[in-house]
């Protein structure tokens, strides 16, 4: 049985537009990369774990502050759905903290053991900057653009993981 009319929009209401899940996914990749790489491994004994949890927790921060910020700069003075509309739009969100896993799983494996929190970083940063280069060709071919443009595109992308991972490694 086909989707009634009701149930298609209800349906493509609650999907991210793609210019959301590209920035949601630029945005949190780069935002849990620079975390990561302000984790300071030298003082005190390192805690993969809290260091997870804070890391998650700036990202669903950034995540509801941006999709608040988006919500209210579209109310409009009679508008009745401005809780509804709030609500939906920090949801929207998801790409944001869904971007910031990988770094929180690579955490998360150096408090099970299996690596160093140093080690944890440096597996972030280059799952991130991969990352980055797969957002910046999803984004160019998602607009029409070649492939051979596209790639220049992801490029450009890796260059922002690379100066994390640069900034990381002059700071250390």
């Amino acid at each position: 049985m086909p989707d009634s009319p009701g149930r298609a929009a209800a349906t493509d209401q609650m999907r991210v537009p793609l210019q959301r899940l590209l920035f949601g996914g630029v945005y949190g990749t780069v935002l849990a990369s620079s975390l990561a790489s302000a984790l300071d491994q030298e003082s005190g004994s390192p805690n993969p774990g809290y260091d997870a949890l804070w890391i998650t927790v700036a990202a669903l921060a950034a995540a509801a502050a941006h999709g608040y910020a988006h919500a209210i700069a579209h109310w409009t003075a009679g508008g009745k759905k401005a809780t509804a509309e709030s609500v939906r739009s920090v949801l929207f969100e998801w790409p944001l903290v869904a971007a910031a896993v990988p770094t929180v799983a690579a955490l998360l494996g150096a408090a099970a053991g299996w690596w160093s929190e140093k080690g944890a970083v440096d597996v972030a940063l280059t799952v991130n900057t991969v990352a980055l280069f797969g957002w910046g060709l999803l984004a160019a071919r998602s607009a029409g653009q070649a492939w051979g443009s596209a790639c220049r595109v992801g490029a450009v992308d890796v260059l922002l993981g690379l100066f994390i991972v640069s900034a990381n490694a002059l700071t250390h």
